[in-house]
């Protein structure tokens, strides 16, 4: 019979932690909770770190090895600091704990077994850009070309193969939902993951997605591998396990398999990832996958007044998957409820943000202490237009500036090159977009576009006069028809025709082969047609661009603005984890928060509220919600706008409404 042994930590006095006075009494009960599976709900705002850290630091002070604690984050940053929060309390206690992303903790294990999987010692992690080199190599060797229809790019595959892996649903599936417009070449990209898959191994390389899923492949294929892990990791404690998938919490389940010492933390009402394959059902059913598991709710927020938690708890009230709670505020009333703003327009929208921003600052606010939140990146325009105009200096968080985006300079090129033909840089970006163009076909394509147009320019020379490489050949004809249609005998029509013309003649498709996001910015585009309604000439169109792109932002706030202070512009998903004292939120109606999209599914529209509830609970002391009566320039024309449905589910007495009005006299313009 063999012998048992225990090695004991190391000995030598350490400090005792006063639990009691350091914690409020729902986190004691999580941190000094016995072994075994255990949930902890924190709300927003509520300590969810002090949390687990300090649960770090009890089983250490139990006398669990380092070595035997796993702690398993979404940035390395937060496992950083979060040991280093141990090591302040427990000076020397916390070295040799596992700590870090899924991503590289899957690394660290595979280094010590890659032969067990196919692998060999050594093996290179792939960037993305390494991901679409390879893959690029890998259709270039298959012939996945069409002159027909264009092929995805390699971006475009990686973002549909990593979905496919991170949910577990076939890439048939993946294409059906979430990429209709390639259905036909369903064979095709299954047979292109095949090859991609066995140029890997070829290469000895792993993608990020391999570090998951080829961790949980050596535990599913290899139990001796998996006993030594799961001997080893006494407690598997897990952050923000709302934005797991399905691989992750498969790993946790593995690893955790056989003490049963898990603990996750999150918050159910704050689960808004779905779109990149986070499973809000992984921390939903936790305590039944884990029988007997202890659910603990930490509610007690640090950040927000009791005005704003009090609307996030009736934002959030709605859904009907979750685990209730409520939030509870230990600052005091601050001076006023969250103002409901109705304005008449998009644009008054823009112009009440901006001026209240300008208020604000005069009160005495930092502008690094501001934020818009909106719920997509093209909602930002008449916001950035207007803070532009103002001088108001602004940051973005959610992509780059609006008019600076690569789908947004390419609709101008075609614009800008029908109103100056001899615009090369302009005429080299459009042709670069066919299929088979590069820098040296575009270079032959203008030497002999530039001989072959004449004064006024005449496009449809252009047919004869170019010779495109063969595999752009087809491309290369409907550009010129597109040229012709937007300008023609060389006068270019409106703007926003022009672009409503190169949108559905050449770029929609080129956007669905190119860009993952390709929904996205095609509501960009749809929000460009709608401002350039307001022009009449192409010119005065894209010189007001160019003013927008290259202005300096410094006239309104004067000599009181710190050239390194800047507010916010952030899409709310962006914003997760974040905070400010004044919290602008745009666009609260139908359609647009919620989303279109999610209207027809009661599922996605849970998650919109969970995303509203998001966007509240980001605010510390002022929040200012408001929505537009009526969307200038909508589609063929001027749209009027429902509230959203949000704003309704909350009541009256909770916000303060505010009615806003025009003054008429004129106001100075920057410029």
């Amino acid at each position: 019979m063999a012998r048992s042994y225990v090695i004991e930590g190391p000995s030598g006095a350490r400090p005792n932690i006063a639990y009691e006075a350091e914690l409020n009494p729902e986190q004691l009960a999580a941190v000094t909770s016995e072994p075994g599976p255990s949930l902890v709900i924190a709300g927003a705002g509520s300590g969810k770190t002090r949390t687990l850290t300090y649960r770090v630091a009890w089983l250490l002070e139990k006398g669990v090895l380092p070595r035997n604690i796993l702690l398993l984050t979404f940035t390395n940053k937060a496992a950083r600091e979060m040991v280093e929060r141990v090591s302040h309390l427990m000076p020397g206690a916390a070295q040799g704990i596992w700590g870090g992303t899924f991503h590289s903790i899957g690394n660290r294990i595979l280094r010590r077994h890659p032969e067990r999987i196919g692998f060999q010692q050594g093996f290179s992690i792939m960037d993305r850009e390494d991901q679409e080199d390879l893959m690029a190599s890998v259709m270039a060797r298959a012939g996945f070309t069409s002159k027909e229809k264009r092929f995805p790019k390699a971006d475009v595959l990686g973002d549909l193969f990593s979905l496919s892996i991170n949910t577990g649903e076939p890439i048939s599936k993946i294409v059906t939902d979430r990429y209709r417009y390639f259905f036909p070449l369903i064979p095709d990209i299954e047979k292109m993951h095949v090859l991609y898959e066995g140029r890997k191994r070829e290469t000895n390389s792993m993608d990020f997605d391999d570090l998951l899923s080829k961790t949980l492949q050596l535990f599913e294929l290899c139990p001796d591998v998996a006993e030594v892990y799961q001997k080893q990791f006494q407690h598997v404690l897990v952050d923000e396990y709302q934005d797991t998938n399905r691989i992750q919490a498969e790993l946790v389940d593995s690893i955790a398999r056989v003490h049963r010492n898990v603990m996750v933390v999150g918050d159910d009402a704050q689960s808004i990832y779905s779109w990149r394959g986070a499973n809000f059902e992984n921390i939903l059913a936790f305590p039944k996958r884990y029988d007997g598991a202890n659910v603990f709710r930490i509610t007690t927020n640090y950040r927000s007044v009791p005005e704003i938690l009090n609307v996030a708890n009736a934002a959030i009230a709605g859904n009907t998957k979750q685990f209730p709670k409520e939030l509870t505020a230990i600052r005091k009333s601050g001076p006023a409820r969250p103002g409901l703003v109705s304005l008449a327009t998009n644009n008054q929208q823009a112009a009440f943000v901006a001026q209240r921003i300008l208020e604000l600052h005069e009160e005495g606010a930092d502008l690094h202490e501001i934020a818009i939140l909106y719920r997509a990146h093209y909602h930002s325009m008449e916001i950035q237009l207007e803070l532009t105009r103002r001088g108001i200096p602004y940051e973005i968080t959610s992509g780059l500036r609006f008019f600076e985006q690569a789908h947004i300079k390419d609709m101008a090129a075609f614009l800008k090159f029908v109103a100056n033909p001899r615009d090369e840089m302009s005429f080299k970006r459009i042709v670069r977009l066919l299929p088979g163009v590069g820098a040296k076909g575009a270079e032959t394509l203008w030497d002999q576009t530039r001989s072959a147009l004449g004064e006024p320019a005449n496009f449809a020379k252009l047919h004869e006069a170019c010779k495109p490489p063969s595999k752009s050949a087809k491309h290369w004809t409907q550009l010129v028809h597109t040229l012709e249609e937007i300008a023609p005998e060389g006068k270019p029509l409106g703007p926003a025709t022009m672009i409503e013309s190169v949108l559905e003649a050449v770029y929609d498709e080129y956007m669905q082969g190119k860009f993952s996001n390709y929904e996205s910015r095609r509501e960009d585009l749809l929000t460009v047609i709608n401002y350039a309604r307001q022009f009449e000439s192409t010119e005065d169109f894209l010189s007001q661009l160019a003013l927008l792109s290259g202005i300096e932002t410094s006239s309104e706030l004067g000599p009181m603005a710190d050239e390194t202070e800047k507010i916010t512009l952030s899409s709310i998903h962006q914003a997760k984890g974040l905070e400010w004292k004044f919290v602008f939120l745009i666009w609260m109606t139908e359609g647009m928060f919620p989303s279109s999209r999610s209207l027809e599914n009661p599922d996605s529209l849970e998650e919109e509220r969970r995303l509203f509830y998001v966007a509240v609970t980001r605010s510390r002391d002022e929040l200012y919600l408001t929505w537009p009566e009526m969307r200038l320039g909508s589609g063929w024309g001027d749209a009027f706008q429902r509230p959203s449905r949000f704003l309704q589910e909350i009541p009256e007495a909770l916000l303060e409404e505010w009615n806003v009005s025009e003054s008429t006299a004129p106001r100075d313009e920057p410029f």
